[in-house]
């Protein structure tokens, strides 16, 4: 480690701040969690942290909705987030004033695919893409390479989704109630069955429901992205038995119709946890730093 370069990473969530430094091999020397309260208490501590940190750049892979169009008057700003407390807000503009050093910013998930790209499962490939499930869903994508930016960033975990027969849950996104998110993240299965996730036994039936869920909306993104490798990661995913049920789904759903090995012959190859662990989200702000000093090396 002595005399690589150094880069500073953000992994900011609803709930908690991950805050730490690594190299260019995507290796975490040191790192914090911060509790996700107000901005301004939040990133103060944040600052504090990285105050005394030698590092070049810093990437901050953030939740969102975020505005990452660098022409707009609001680009870096927290746009429609359910946390109210930073709805509006300019997170970028705020860590620029406090930290002297370059900042990237894109979402938590879109750096978390840009790390599996560079050190993890998605390496060599040209399109893939990564979903967390946990207290949201979000999809990061990468397409020929480089992360998905369109008119904003992609909103994966919103997608409309069939209900399951006898399902009357409502769901909990705030704007949408039955979305993805709004049936398959964990706030969902915790209001649906009074009791979190890693609490219920693998033989419960959430678990079915839950996969079903879930392949649906791999379904989509298979049919619409054609990504060579789906990565499922977040809390929900730590139960590993979602997996195989998933696996299964995608192919009852597809039902022949996408005739490529990797769905045919190799799903368990294609449909896979993160490379890196829990370590993605951490690692894309390693390499959205990265990023940074690289284009600014070629401007």
């Amino acid at each position: 480690m002595e005399g690589r370069a150094l880069f500073g990473a953000i992994e900011a969530g609803g709930t908690k701040f991950v805050c730490g430094i690594g190299d260019d091999r995507g290796r975490i020397v040191d790192q914090i969690t911060i509790p996700t309260t107000v901005p301004e208490e939040t990133l103060g501590r944040v600052a504090e942290y990285f105050q005394d940190k030698a590092i070049r750049a810093l990437g901050l892979g953030c939740f969102g909705p975020l505005d990452l169009d660098p022409a707009s008057p609001t680009y870096g700003f927290l746009t429609s987030t359910p946390k109210l407390a930073w709805r509006g807000f300019n997170i970028l503009a705020n860590l620029r004033r406090r930290l002297a050093v370059p900042i990237a910013i894109d979402t938590d998930v879109n750096a978390a695919i840009l790390a599996e790209h560079r050190w993890g499962a998605a390496q060599g490939l040209h399109t893939a893409l990564y979903l967390t499930v946990g207290t949201g869903i979000g999809g990061g994508i990468l397409v020929e390479g480089q992360i998905l930016h369109g008119m904003m960033h992609p909103e994966a975990g919103h997608v409309i989704v069939r209900r399951a027969a006898g399902d009357n849950f409502p769901g909990v996104c705030p704007a949408h109630g039955d979305c993805l998110e709004g049936m398959a993240s964990g706030p969902a299965i915790e209001k649906r069955w009074g009791s979190k996730g890693r609490d219920l036994p693998l033989d419960h039936p959430a678990w079915d429901l839950e996969a079903g869920y879930l392949a649906q909306g791999l379904v989509t993104y298979i049919c619409v992205l054609s990504p060579q490798r789906i990565l499922l990661g977040g809390g929900v995913m730590q139960q590993a038995d979602l997996f195989p049920r998933i696996r299964q789904k995608v192919r009852e759903m597809l039902n022949g119709y996408i005739q490529r090995p990797e769905i045919v012959a190799n799903i368990d190859e294609y449909i896979v946890p993160p490379g890196l662990g829990t370590k993605s989200g951490l690692c894309g702000g390693l390499a959205l730093a990265m990023k940074a000093t690289e284009a600014r090396k070629e401007g």
